[in-house]
């Protein structure tokens, strides 16, 4: 059952991770100020990405534009304060550089900026986008007789988008079964609820009839994640993968899940101490 890449995962250290990204991504959007950050967004996501940097993808930090290699996409751009947590968790820059998030000049803005040195594979922020190169990425590397993974990262809110839908013919047609797609199926997106702004139906059935693989889990639950992308990583049957992972918006904070405003939101000093206390982190008076 996907043994070989579960092989070098350390399920332990995988849930210490998630909870690190999970902290940092509260203090680095705190310090943001009143630009605030997507907190919603970014906190349903991060057992996903603890996953895939704590071990699943095949990546160099010490030499990150290294070929061929694992290629991270985060197509729902708008979460990248967990992203970057994740990143310097991961070692691609020093923890205190995310001290800089939404600074002006900064390098790592509200919504990221293509810089491979940094992790940053993609510029992203308008939805629907990352499905398209995560295409044209993973044919490349096949052309190139390379036989790493493209994995993309998407919001279940950003599949109101046409372009996600024609890519999925695409990597279909082309059986590209380096590509993974994520779902990060929080069921919230920026005005409420997908339900009620478009409704999905049944995501899995809508990937499978356009000719996906499709494994649906719970996008908390770091053990079933690992297992699951290392089972798909194993498995060239000429499909493309889809993971839908069932998640919650702003997970790990109370008063932030399944709460729409969260979307985007600034923290007071007040919020910004409970949610600490939440994750277990003592802050200096």
């Amino acid at each position: 059952m996907g043994g070989l890449r579960l092989a070098a995962v350390n399920l332990d250290k995988i849930k210490s991770l998630a909870e690190r990204i999970r902290v940092e991504t509260i203090k680095t959007g705190y310090g943001a100020g009143r630009k605030g950050a997507h907190f919603g967004g970014a906190l349903s996501c991060i057992e996903l990405l603890a996953c895939l940097y704590g071990g699943i993808m095949d990546i160099d930090v010490n030499n990150p534009t290294k070929e061929p290699r694992d290629v991270f996409l985060l197509s729902k751009g708008h979460a990248s304060v967990s992203f970057y947590a994740a990143l310097a968790c991961a070692g691609y820059f020093p923890m205190t550089d995310l001290q800089e998030f939404e600074a002006d000049g900064s390098e790592l803005s509200a919504h990221p900026i293509m810089n491979e040195a940094k992790g940053v594979e993609l510029s992203t922020g308008s939805l629907g986008m990352g499905i398209g190169t995560g295409i044209g990425m993973a044919l490349g590397y096949r052309r190139k007789g390379y036989d790493n993974h493209v994995f993309v990262l998407m919001g279940d809110g950003e599949c109101d988008e046409g372009a996600v839908w024609e890519g999925s013919m695409a990597a279909a047609s082309f059986g590209l079964d380096s590509l993974v797609v994520i779902v990060d199926k929080n069921s919230i997106q920026s005005d409420g609820t997908t339900k009620e702004i478009m409704d999905l139906l049944d995501l899995g059935e809508k990937f499978a009839s356009f000719g996906f693989d499709v494994r649906e889990i719970d996008g908390h639950d770091t053990e079933k994640i690992c297992h699951t992308f290392s089972e798909l990583l194993e498995l060239r049957n000429g499909k493309p993968k889809v993971v839908i992972a069932n998640t919650i918006k702003g997970k790990g904070i109370s008063f932030m899940e399944n709460k729409p405003e969260w979307h985007h939101s600034a923290l007071s000093e007040k919020q910004y101490k409970e949610a600490m206390q939440e994750l277990g982190q003592e802050v200096s008076e």
